[in-house]
């Protein structure tokens, strides 16, 4: 038996006892981080270089991929690590790190997917008030407390679950640290309750948000209905529908993995499903979402010509 003061790293959950399939993930989860640090890094890019993508939308787009990229940065290179060089640990530092960088990242995704909703909600239903609700002080204080409150809540649910007696040993059911394993290995009932409060709290305000991303949907849905021409409903729809898509992916996937029953739960499936809502969204999102938007394929277009032009010119003036 342990303790919280003698711990010094914890193990992680291993993907495979083979060595053929621990490369096998590691070539996997490699692929998978190179293709979201492209796709983040371009729509980065896009967004920042193309005047006609300095627009509400295109802010939190932006702000949407940082997230995303601090997600894949925080759990994947951890994982890549172990299952190279064929080890699971991680240390005590090192996992209350990960801890609140990736309670930080998921937390500021949940808060921006809330506000793009809200963005599709005035750009459908309310469109004559769009440069009002939606003008540059009104994005960056809104995104400002997305990252305030994620942070906020990182910084609380990191202390509080690093500050418990750990005294059931050192192994978590994870391929990298979360809350709910760690609170596994607590071994102090006051603890346990006390963070099991803020999670109640955070569950509150998660909910909250996702009432008034219904409340927005059955509003925005209603308005499209309204629009006279084919053309037009789908265009609306097409504007909504990406979004729709990665909220839902994240939100049932996270769902799903907190409230399952313990029946039907297994190592393989909760590794499984974690991978799915930590590691195949922030790949994602740049495909459902930016790529799919015509302003975003344009901007991405002009800056790769902008770029092969000017390799072809430097290559001739230096010949």
């Amino acid at each position: 038996m342990s303790n919280s003061s003698s711990l010094t790293q914890f193990l992680l959950l291993a993907f495979a006892d083979r060595r053929e399939l621990q490369l096998l993930h590691f070539w996997l989860f490699l692929a998978i981080s190179l293709a979201a640090l492209l796709a983040n890094g371009l729509i980065l890019s896009a967004v920042a270089c193309d005047p006609h993508l300095h627009t509400p939308m295109g802010f939190f787009l932006l702000n949407l991929s940082l997230t995303d990229l601090g997600c894949i940065c925080t759990t994947v290179p951890k994982a890549m690590h172990n299952s190279l060089w064929d080890t699971t640990t991680i240390s005590y530092m090192g996992c209350a790190a990960q801890l609140f960088f990736f309670a930080f990242f998921i937390s500021a995704e949940y808060f921006l997917l809330t506000i793009m909703c809200y963005d599709r909600y005035v750009a459908i239903c309310k469109p004559l008030h769009y440069g009002t609700l939606l003008g540059s002080r009104a994005c960056a204080h809104m995104a400002a407390a997305a990252w305030a409150t994620a942070f906020l809540n990182a910084l609380l649910h990191t202390a509080n679950t690093f500050s418990l007696p750990l005294c059931q040993g050192n192994a978590l059911g994870q391929f990298f640290c979360e809350i709910p394993h760690i609170l596994k290995l607590s071994c102090s009932h006051s603890g346990y309750c006390r963070e099991n409060g803020l999670i109640l709290v955070i569950a509150c305000l998660a909910f909250g948000c996702f009432i008034f991303i219904v409340f927005s949907y059955v509003q925005i849905f209603r308005a499209v209905l309204r629009i006279p021409s084919q053309q037009g409903r789908h265009k609306a729809f097409s504007t909504c529908l990406p979004h729709l898509a990665v909220l839902s992916l994240f939100a049932s996937t996270a769902i799903f993995a907190d409230l399952k029953p313990p029946s039907i739960s297994s190592p393989s499936l909760d590794l499984a499903l974690s991978v799915l809502y930590s590691v195949v969204p922030p790949a994602l999102n740049p495909l459902i979402y930016s790529l799919r938007n015509q302003e975003i394929k344009d901007a991405l277009r002009k800056m790769m010509t902008g770029c092969f032009s000017g390799a072809i010119k430097f290559q001739f003036s230096g010949a």
